[in-house]
């Protein structure tokens, strides 16, 4: 009876395959770290060119934005008939436009401040005495030197916040806290001072403003509750469609009677610094993806080029092209696996170090550490192509003959 030879090639499965290629990156350790060195650099400088210059976009965004790139000023055109007078509820009507996140409102409250009643009231301080929202620091992006501001339960008493130049001409410059707060003399009524603004480079006229509360003023000073100046602050996507609704809104009969400010300049910077950061990110991203894959090529082709032996053996004792393939593809991967892991961490810590350094927002887009991971294998398995298929193709003989 003769025996046959079965010569069917065993067939490995994927996971056998897996495990082939991480026992060719585990017996050649230094070999391993230093390829993942190669593709790792190459990831965390995704990571770190991505995340920060966006992190230095987002700081420059933010102090545009305190240049009031979304705020509006709408007021009354002066006319020789009679005077536009702004609907009372003229901030609730702003309100309900949709794109608009925000609005406040002030009215010349038409009364004289003085420091104490002995003054002369004729005296002219140069100080407007402005009845005020108590959201209107927040719209017009105003901080606090001392005190605080209005609010609602203090907007219906005779209290007060003084601009930074009414301040420094009514001769207060701080309160302290612990002591008798001072007061100034408004019309006929002694008001108390709560407050002191910083400079409102939004709205300069504000730094020569007394602000007292719109009830205070109602009731004190004879306030009849018609707005003078609207602040509004918008989406900046729709600040344009805000700007062309807000005549009609708030004067509907003569909408042309109503002065609206045009957007700051400093919305178009914030536009075009947009547009330069998106495409500076995508080409360095695209050079640190490109050095990190050539440099996993050409550490598998070295490979391929060493162990020859190893192959034309693996070819000789049965192993199928597709078994090389699969090897070599896998360690490409592993490598490039690795690296990637370690770039991203490296980036993500390089990223917060410098960051915290320049007192930045930290920024780190999910796209530079997911893709940055993901983009590594794939640049690895791509990268393992030609040197898997040009390991593929070496015959037993010519393998063992050339090792």
């Amino acid at each position: 009876m003769t025996a046959t030879l079965d010569t069917q090639p065993v067939r490995l499965s994927f996971g056998d395959i897996v495990r082939l290629g991480l026992l060719g990156v585990g017996t050649r350790k230094m070999r391993t770290v230093l390829s993942a060195l190669g593709i790792s650099i190459g990831i965390a400088t995704m990571v770190i060119v991505t995340s920060i210059p966006a992190a230095s976009q987002q700081a420059l965004l933010d102090q545009l934005t305190a240049l009031g790139t979304n705020l509006l000023r709408a007021e009354p055109q002066q006319t020789q008939g009679d005077p536009v007078l702004l609907p009372p509820d003229a901030m609730d009507m702003v309100e309900r436009i949709g794109p608009v996140t925000a609005a406040a409102q002030v009215a010349n409250a038409h009364s004289s401040v003085r420091r104490n009643d002995k003054i002369d009231p004729n005296a002219d301080s140069g100080l407007t005495v402005l009845a005020s929202s108590a959201n209107l620091l927040s719209a017009v992006n105003g901080s606090l030197h001392a005190g605080k501001f209005l609010d609602d339960a203090t907007s219906d008493f005779p209290t007060v916040v003084l601009g930074s130049v009414a301040a420094a001409r009514l001769g207060f410059t701080t309160l302290v806290a612990g002591q008798q707060p001072p007061q100034v003399f408004i019309g006929k009524q002694w008001f108390t001072v709560i407050g002191i603004l910083d400079p409102m480079p939004l709205d300069p006229d504000l730094e020569r403003a007394v602000l007292v509360g719109w009830g205070a003023a109602k009731q004190v000073l004879g306030f009849d509750g018609h707005p003078t100046v609207v602040y509004v602050k918008a989406d900046e996507d729709a600040i344009q469609d805000v700007r062309a609704v807000l005549g009609p809104t708030l004067y509907p009969q003569l909408p042309g009677l109503v002065q609206v400010s045009r957007p700051s300049d400093a919305l178009a910077a914030k536009q075009d610094t947009k547009t330069t950061f998106s495409a500076l990110f995508l080409g360095l991203a695209g050079v640190a993806l490109l050095v990190g894959g050539v440099g996993v090529a050409n550490t598998m082709v070295i490979s391929v080029l060493e162990r020859r032996r190893e192959i034309g053996l693996r070819r000789a004792l049965g192993a199928t092209r597709g078994q090389i393939r699969g090897q070599f593809l896998t360690e490409a991967a592993v490598l490039s696996g690795l690296g990637g892991l370690a770039g991203t961490v490296i980036g993500v810590v390089a990223t917060l170090a410098y960051t915290g350094y320049q007192g930045w927002p930290v920024i780190i887009p999910f796209a530079a550490l997911g893709g940055g991971l993901a983009g590594a294998v794939l640049i690895g398995v791509l990268a393992g192509i030609y040197p898997s298929v040009r390991a593929a193709r070496l015959t037993p003989t010519e393998a063992l003959a050339t090792a």
